[in-house]
């Protein structure tokens, strides 16, 4: 039986990565789903790869006119929305000593002003009894150096879902987020630092993990799915660390 079906879905950053496994897994579960990403080749690609009932939808996350256009567009083609996960994200790492105004901005706008004029074109679009989840970080938990606008930004997330979860109570909405350790995905890769800083970076990340490895996207995935479906019915609220015990040592 599956989970999702006649269930309408909307990922942002659904392209690649994390949002990709959870498009796959939401669609191999009978569920309608619409994504987004920010770049016409990348949706192609991810497009060719995909089955089962979908749309992509062009839209840049920090920009406040894309997110009202992706629901809108999911609400146009499949009508009202029952899980929204709220997933596109940036990452830059630099020292606090340098960095500059397009470093904070650029952050922020992906991962807070973005994820929050979302939700608001989301909310009035939203079934009765639908769930939101976010895509935070462990890292406003710990003191990761060089992450300090990065790390302030999933904080933020963090206490936004706080107050939804209290809002959207009311309409049994239940918002829930999702804390990823270090996972193998190319957010890496555009961080804008040398590959031999990324390499060590990642090296050091996988050496903390208790089960010293990376998360695969599908691990990450699941957990999405499961904190959507009627199994979680009673998980609201939470912040859900999936890091392989990082966040625990």
């Amino acid at each position: 039986m599956n989970k999702f079906e006649n269930k309408v879905v909307v990922v942002s950053g659904g392209n690649s990565g994390i949002g990709f496994e959870t498009v796959k897994g939401f669609l191999s579960e009978g569920a309608k789903v619409v994504f987004s990403g920010r770049r016409s080749e990348a949706l192609n690609e991810a497009s060719k790869e995909l089955s089962g009932d979908f749309k992509a939808v062009l839209a840049d996350q920090s920009k406040p006119a894309d997110n009202e256009k992706l629901i809108q567009e999911a609400v146009n083609t499949y009508g009202k929305i029952d899980v929204l996960f709220v997933n596109a994200g940036v990452a830059y790492f630099v020292p606090a000593d340098e960095i500059d105004e397009d470093h904070f901005d650029s952050q922020f706008n992906t991962n807070v002003k973005g994820p929050a004029f979302l939700v608001k074109h989301a909310i009035p679009n939203l079934n009765d009894g639908g769930t939101i989840i976010f895509n935070t970080s462990i890292v406003h938990q710990k003191g990761f150096e060089g992450a300090a606008v990065y790390s302030a930004t999933k904080g933020a997330l963090r206490a936004y879902a706080r107050v939804l979860t209290t809002e959207l109570a009311p309409r049994q909405i239940r918002v829930n987020s999702i804390a990823p350790g270090p996972i193998a995905t190319a957010i890496y890769s555009k961080m804008g630092m040398p590959e031999e800083a990324v390499s060590e970076m990642g090296q050091h990340f996988a050496e903390s993990v208790p089960l010293k490895r990376f998360g695969d996207p599908k691990e990450i995935a699941d957990t999405v799915l499961f904190l959507a479906s009627d199994e979680a019915s009673y998980v609201n609220g939470i912040e859900l660390s999936v890091d392989g015990g990082l966040s625990q040592i």
